[in-house]
């Protein structure tokens, strides 16, 4: 029988200064003003339309992604949180992250940020290498990267990530260890270290940068790994790694199958339905006019499905395990609404091939099956 998970909530901003060659998320370069009034009020009514769908919950956690938030003012930040405040019950510890990126922030923008209620930034730092920045097409420098840094934490900010790109065009595994070592001293408690991939329908994909041969990836991944657990850090998922008590709960959420509204241009929600015995997934519309242009008829769903109950138990192991940690099958059960006897063949399969280990209803993910995730996920595909 489905359960109620703990609800987030994902609120996207789509604009940057530029957008960045590799980058295939749903971010669109601010041409002329940017419509922060009517987008801010375009997001409060894109949440109370969906306020319906999960009466009597409470939010758990909100990250403010896009794009680029840390275009908006502290002064748009505090209306919409105040905005989400006023709707729906937030949990007193409630972990409220945003996106910023160095060269989009005032230094004591994140003053007003923290003010209006924000306690987590992740900033999108990518290289301190000037070199390697310009070839992803950021607008920001590594003087400029450092200076962000040291912005967030002198506004007092006890929790923050740092994002870290390896793998880069000409990078070695030196100049990848100079970059962990750069976010080292600045003391995270979370650091996002993910390889630079080639995604369709991106400037890189049309026009590829030479990366480095899967020889040198590797040692890159080897080496940045050995420093970071030398550092006291735990890569908890695929692509994260965190000190004690600094894993992202947000994240965490989306990767134990919890529930998430999604408000924004292009934001997708899953929500449980648990007195229908239904899951069902949303997706905003996705370009920032015509989403702003739905504010006045309150149509800001471009797709709203049912998600099929042979399909739940590869969606959840396609998030559940990213993580490191070992997955309990009677969570699956509350979060999908099968027996686990739906899955017996597949993990019999994975179990076989060295891929988990079962121990006391728990299925744990061993190191075979993090190097060989994408044939673990895949081995819970529906049967055609």
């Amino acid at each position: 029988m489905l359960q109620t998970p703990p609800l987030s909530l994902y609120i996207h901003i789509p604009w940057c200064v530029v957008k960045c060659p590799y980058c295939d998320f749903n971010s669109h370069a601010v041409k002329g003003d940017l419509p922060e009034q009517a987008y801010i009020d375009a997001l409060l009514d894109d949440l109370e339309l969906d306020l319906p769908k999960v009466w009597g919950r409470t939010v758990h956690s909100i990250f403010i992604g896009g794009g680029t938030p840390s275009l908006f003012s502290g002064q748009a930040m505090d209306q919409l949180l105040s905005g989400v405040r006023a709707r729906i019950p937030l949990a007193p510890d409630a972990e409220i992250t945003m996106e910023a990126n160095p060269g989009t922030v005032e230094h004591d923008r994140f003053e007003h940020y923290r003010a209006a209620g924000i306690n987590r930034i992740s900033l999108g730092i990518q290289s301190f290498n000037g070199q390697h920045l310009k070839t992803l097409g950021r607008i920001h420098d590594g003087e400029q990267a450092q200076r962000a840094v040291e912005a967030v934490k002198a506004a007092g900010f006890e929790r923050f990530n740092l994002d870290l790109m390896w793998a880069l065009p000409g990078q070695t595994v030196d100049q990848a260890l100079a970059d962990v070592e750069q976010a080292l001293a600045f003391s995270p408690g979370h650091l996002s270290h993910y390889q630079l991939t080639i995604e369709p329908n991106t400037v890189f994909a049309a026009r590829p940068p030479v990366l480095p041969e899967e020889d040198l990836a590797w040692d890159i991944q080897e080496a940045c790994a050995e420093r970071l657990l030398q550092a006291g850090f735990q890569a908890y998922e695929i692509s994260a790694w965190t000190q004690a008590g600094q894993a992202s709960r947000h994240n965490l959420n989306y990767w134990r199958f919890g529930d998430y509204l999604g408000i924004g241009a292009g934001a997708h929600a899953k929500i449980t339905l648990p007195a229908e015995q239904r899951i069902v997934r949303l997706r905003r519309k996705t370009l920032p006019h015509s989403y702003l242009q739905a504010a006045s008829q309150r149509g800001f769903v471009a797709e709203q499905r049912e998600l099929a109950s042979e399909d739940r138990g590869f969606e959840y192991f396609l998030n559940r395990f990213r993580l490191a940690e070992p997955c309990p099958l009677d969570e699956f059960e509350a979060r999908t609404g099968l027996t686990r006897q739906a899955i017996e063949e597949p993990l019999a399969r994975a179990e076989a091939l060295g891929l988990v280990e079962i121990h006391e209803n728990q299925v744990h993910r061993t190191l075979r099956g993090a190097q060989y995730l994408n044939d673990l996920q895949a081995l819970f595909l529906p049967q055609q």
